[in-house]
């Protein structure tokens, strides 16, 4: 049975609850899908599952979107409610019949529900017994179609006997046991006088088997078109003429003549081979000059959008219908009208380097969230569909929590502990540099950082923050002396301390005791600078999970690369899975926040920080732009968007 059902505004209103159904239900899982599925565009899903202490629910919902209505249903997910949908639709349908802004107490609705309550588990019930009921008799068909291609079989072999032995005669009983292509009989004639006494159970006539079980008469069909396109596939390969082996092109210079043909082995005059260069090159030719022309020109794709749409709804509607439309406002926007602009979109993000399963669930969200509300007037779909998804992208990127770094040091300062960032990522993704940028920022705000060389596995990974504290140290020198009325002072010189024990020590206990010591010398902050690992080696995913349990972070930095696009979205996924599945705590610290490196390389192809975004919940904290200390930014959520949707 349902557990709950609510009905709420989108601004977080509760309108209507069953007093029924007012089971206390262990955890929160109204809360959390507002939270992770609601707010983070993942509403296009059908259903969405919680699990609590003790128990486990599915969830499932619908809008009203011209009301900005949210209607949820809450039920155990063991027992797999075939109605629930259709209840929810039926609330709905009642509720939005009934509903005034002005009003937030509908006692009246119960026994409106109790009613359809009753009509959506009668429904169920219905397609429980009817579905029971067609399967003997599909089983049934099943088997007495069997004998039938048995005995099919059987006569077509007499049939080709007598055949060869020069009996060419054909009449009406002949016919009937006559073999048809594949080996298969003309059975279908016993089987449909079958078909009307075996749907009569308990002297009733079940049309709902009859509908469901299998047409022989189909199924003959497809066999016979199957086994000639067959043998007309078999009659093309064995006429098909051995493909002739393809030469090397020849490189083309561009100040140098074209030359017809380096080997002259082969005579000049054969067609096939220079058609086949030909295509080849023209093929690739008009593929590199129509993605110049569709990333560097912004405005031709909206036009071009806006003419698909244009023609679409010229199609379908009148000139002046369409014109009149576009003045008084369509009345409720349906999917079929979404669908158009929604391709775009999402062929345009994917362009972004967007995953594409990304993509798919954003487009489902935003039309879950404009089905059924009013078109303004004089507005268009395709500019409707980029408001609701610039607003979807927006929701997304912004960080859900304080990102504020500098403030979360203070307050560990106040505590006498120092704060604590572990730099985790695969190889080669810099992690060491971004570490020495996020040093040297820290260090312009006065704040003394000590650095953990956790890194004892590769070679020269001490060395190399060695030298990024010796040159952080001469930035600061340089940049500590000014002259102000030729007068000249001093900053006090600042030392950034190196936390070392070699190599082969576990970097667990590594990073234990340099917290220890940076307590005992007063610094404020301790990077720790890890070893890059591949998210499938599962020993060094077990050290880095077990780092992280026994020093307890207050922060862990994921470094990807935005230059790989879609592969850090993948690292970042199974980087999650694995500090879950791997740490002995029943409750796993995972990833915190994002620092993206190589951001300068990637010119619009922003998609990279939308997906990792969108797949982790984490938010981007930093953003790696040059080769400097100072490059390291913060995330940009306005422009990400506008690079997104130009």
């Amino acid at each position: 049975m349902l557990e709950q059902l609510l009905i709420f505004t989108r601004g977080g209103l509760i309108l209507w609850t069953c007093k029924e159904l007012g089971n206390a239900l262990k955890g929160s899982p109204i809360d959390t899908l507002i939270r992770s599925c609601l707010l983070e565009e993942r509403s296009g899903a059908a259903s969405y599952n919680y699990d609590a202490p003790g128990a486990a629910y599915t969830l499932k919902w619908t809008f009203h979107n011209d009301l900005g209505l949210v209607f949820v249903a809450v039920y155990q997910r063991i027992l797999h409610l075939l109605y629930v949908d259709d209840l929810l639709a039926m609330v709905k349908r009642e509720f939005s019949e009934i509903y005034d802004p002005k009003r937030t107490l509908y006692h009246d609705f119960d026994d409106v529900f109790q009613q359809l309550r009753k009509e959506a588990e009668a429904r169920a019930e219905e397609m429980k017994k009817s579905k029971q009921v067609s399967q003997p008799i599909s089983n049934n068909m099943g088997k007495k179609q069997g004998q039938v291609q048995k005995s099919g079989i059987q006569g077509g072999n007499k049939k080709k006997s007598s055949g060869e032995s020069g009996n060419d005669g054909e009449d009406g009983e002949n016919l009937k046991g006559r073999k048809i292509e594949n080996g298969h009989t003309n059975g279908k004639n016993f089987a449909a006088d079958r078909l009307p006494s075996m749907g009569n159970v308990n002297g009733k006539e079940n049309v709902s088997s009859n509908n469901g079980a299998f047409d022989v008469n189909k199924l003959q069909k497809l066999r016979a078109k199957g086994s000639k396109k067959v043998d007309t596939v078999t009659n093309k390969s064995s006429k098909e003429e051995p493909k002739k082996k393809v030469t090397k092109k020849n490189r083309v210079w561009d100040d140098s003549p074209k030359e017809s043909k380096l080997d002259f082995t082969d005579p000049v005059g054969e067609n096939g081979d220079e058609n086949m260069v030909v295509v080849a090159a023209d093929e690739g030719e008009s593929m590199m000059d129509k993605d110049e022309i569709v990333s560097s020109d912004s405005e031709t794709e909206e036009e071009e959008d806006a003419g698909k749409d244009s023609k679409i709804e010229t199609k379908k509607k009148g000139w002046f219908s369409s014109m009149f439309e576009s003045i008084a406002g369509k009345a409720n926007l349906e999917k079929a009208d979404l669908e158009p602009a929604l391709k775009a979109l999402k062929d345009r993000l994917m362009t972004k380097n967007v995953a594409e399963e990304i993509a798919e669930k954003l487009c489902e969200s935003v039309a879950a969230s404009l089905e059924g509300k009013k078109l303004a007037s004089f507005t268009r779909i395709s500019s409707t569909v980029q408001a609701a998804m610039e607003e979807a992208l927006v929701r997304i990127l912004t960080p859900r929590r304080s990102i504020d770094i500098l403030r979360d040091v203070h307050a560990a300062k106040e505590q006498r502990k120092p704060y604590v960032v572990v730099f985790v990522g695969v190889n080669g993704v810099g992690k060491s540099t971004n570490l020495a940028k996020v040093a040297y920022w820290l260090q312009q705000h006065d704040i003394k950082v000590m650095m953990a060389a956790c890194d004892t596995f590769r070679s020269g990974a001490v060395e190399q923050l060695r030298t990024h504290a010796r040159r952080l140290q001469s930035h600061v020198r340089s940049g500590g002396i000014s002259l102000v009325k030729n007068c000249a002072f001093t900053v006090e010189f600042i030392e950034i301390p190196i936390f070392e024990k070699g190599y082969e020590k576990d970097p667990a206990i590594v990073a234990k005791e340099a917290i220890q010591e940076a307590t005992r010398n007063g610094s404020d902050v301790v990077l720790v600078d890890t070893a890059g690992r591949m998210q499938d080696n599962e020993p060094l995913m077990r050290a880095l999970s077990k780092l992280i349990y026994l020093n307890s972070p207050d922060l862990v930095l994921f470094v990807g690369e935005a230059l790989v696009g879609n592969d850090a979205v993948d690292q970042l996924m199974k980087f999650n899975q694995k500090l879950a599945d791997l740490s002995p705590s029943t409750n796993p610290r995972l990833i915190d926040g994002i620092l993206l490196t190589k951001f300068d390389t990637i010119d619009d192809k922003v998609g990279a920080a939308l997906s990792m975004v969108y797949v982790s919940g984490a938010p981007v904290m930093f953003v790696g732009c040059g080769q400097s200390y100072t490059d390291l930014k913060k995330l940009n959520v306005k422009s990400i968007v506008k690079t997104l949707l130009k």
